[in-house]
């Protein structure tokens, strides 16, 4: 039974690296949930506290993930259709590969911006807020997914 919950967690563990860049799938979310599964085998690696402490970092970072763009965004004068056009050219930059992902969101930033009526000097700082706030708070989420997974890893 502990292979079936250790292939289980590998496999959330993945999908959850997969989610600190993807905006569909909630990274250290699942990540977190492979910790709890490993919780599963004959011998628990994990103390109590460890998983409440990571169950916080978890939220924590889950609610940055969702206040850091929104705070470049406005942080450099955007609006919200900086913030949709930052999704949509992410998810249509994943056709590109990592380039695409890279600047997807800020062309997609900046055509929300300039459907909003924005002048396009403007458009373009907004885009610009808004891309930096979807890099960091993907490069939080994947600091949270690699230190859960260090020590997915160092339960074996």
């Amino acid at each position: 039974m502990d292979v079936l919950w250790l292939v289980m967690g590998i496999l959330l563990m993945l999908i959850g690296l997969a989610g600190c860049i993807l905006p569909f799938l909630p990274g250290p979310p699942l990540c977190y949930v492979a910790l709890l599964l490993q919780q599963l085998q004959s011998s628990p690696p994990y103390t109590t506290e460890f998983l409440l402490i990571w169950a916080g970092i978890t939220v924590f970072i889950t609610a940055l993930d969702y206040m850091i763009p929104l705070y470049g965004i406005k942080k450099f004068g955007g609006t919200k259709y900086g913030l949709w056009g930052c999704m949509a050219g992410l998810l249509a930059g994943l056709w590109l590969g990592p380039f695409g992902l890279i600047v997807g969101p800020f062309i997609g930033a900046f055509l929300g911006e300039l459907i909003g009526n924005t002048r396009s000097s403007h458009a373009f700082k907004a885009a610009l807020g808004s891309f930096v706030g979807f890099l960091l708070g993907s490069l939080l989420k994947l600091i949270a997914c690699f230190v859960m997974g260090w020590y997915f890893i160092q339960a074996f």
